[in-house]
């Protein structure tokens, strides 16, 4: 694992629109790590680090809200992207395919 494989998962994850997610899977693909679960593992650390990283807009690649449990409460994840307008039902973001966003893709 490079050195700066944490901070390369944390600037990629503040590159995330406002409104839009992205998955484990597409952050990992961009940066060349092959492994989601590193991602996760990444973002996981950025917690209790107390970094900023706006690890709300990462979810698995069925748009579920799979890292909810890591946040300080389980509802905050959802929380938060609520209040970007992104709308969640059954601990699933609706209509992922439209709030999507692959980090290839720019703005």
């Amino acid at each position: 694992m490079p050195s700066n494989f944490y901070q390369d998962v944390y600037e990629c994850t503040r590159m995330i629109p406002f409104g839009r997610v992205s998955t484990y899977g597409a952050i990992a693909d961009y940066l060349g790590l092959g492994s989601a679960r590193m991602v996760g593992w990444a973002l996981n650390k950025s917690f209790t680090n107390g970094i900023e990283v706006p690890a709300h807009r990462v979810v698995n690649r069925k748009g579920e809200l799979s890292g909810r449990n890591h946040f300080f409460t389980p509802t905050l994840m959802q929380e938060l992207l609520e209040n970007e307008g992104v709308q969640i039902k059954d601990n699933k973001v609706r209509n992922f395919n439209d709030r999507f966003w692959h980090p290839a893709q720019g703005d």
